[in-house]
């Protein structure tokens, strides 16, 4: 049987949606024009634009329609659930019972990027949204690089103090810029030798499990991750590789 769905806004099946974007056009009827073609290519009826705001020759806006197109779910591929999170305490308990010593881990935003937003909300010690940052488990030791760090630095560090895993963050994409960056980062590592022995994880607005798989890393968090998302596949990666002789 088919199972059609669509996006819902007031009522079941109505396809509204809600879309931003910017044009580099000055406000106007010209920009207004454009904006109105460019959503009615990406098939959405109905269109009305509820905000446009001028940015010193570009204009943004914000733009409800209706979608016309829909997803059958007969045709979707089985997804694995996610694995049922551990608390703080019962992540520090499995590290002590069966690793027995602490996980050391060190982060940095790498590149040009200085935004540490994200890499700050899961390894400093206030962390985000009511979860502790990797500072305040007692069965992790984490190294906060900071900003603008080259690959090069945030593997000699990792070598230094014998790191278990590298955490990336990742939140300046302008031009694909992430991609370029995490790719040079596992090169560097395979070139050096380093790849088997570390578990790399990278997180940001753009990140994705598949995105992390595709460019070599053991992991990728998007948005919403907590700092307990990252300690408890941690603490399972590193008991799984242990228990693999790895």
């Amino acid at each position: 049987m088919v199972q059609q769905i669509r996006p819902y806004g007031d009522s079941w099946g109505d396809g509204q949606v809600q879309l931003s974007f910017t044009l580099p056009l000055p406000a106007g009827p010209k920009a207004r024009e454009a904006a109105n073609r460019l959503v009615a290519q990406m098939g959405l009826e109905n269109v009305q634009i509820v905000h446009e705001k001028d940015l010193h020759g570009f204009t943004f806006f914000i733009i409800y329609g209706r979608c016309r197109h829909s997803v059958d779910l007969n045709q979707l591929p089985e997804v694995e659930a996610d694995e049922q999170p551990m608390g703080f305490e019962e992540i520090n308990a499995f590290i002590q019972e069966r690793i027995g010593r602490r996980i050391v881990v060190v982060g940095a935003c790498t590149g040009t990027d200085a935004h540490t937003v994200g890499l700050d909300a899961i390894m400093n010690m206030k962390g985000y949204q009511g979860e502790y940052g990797l500072e305040r488990y007692p069965w992790f030791e984490t190294y906060n690089l900071g900003s603008q760090i080259p690959n090069e630095a945030l593997l000699q560090k990792a070598v230094e103090v014998q790191a278990d895993a590298v955490l990336v963050s990742q939140v300046v994409t302008q031009r694909d810029i992430h991609i370029k960056n995490l790719t040079e980062l596992v090169e560097l590592a395979e070139a050096e030798g380093l790849r088997p022995r570390l578990i790399l994880v990278v997180g940001g607005p753009r990140i994705d499990r598949r995105l992390a798989a595709e460019l070599g890393f053991d992991a990728g968090f998007g948005v919403g991750t907590t700092a307990r998302d990252v300690a408890g596949f941690l603490a399972k990666e590193v008991a799984r590789r242990l228990e693999r002789g790895e």
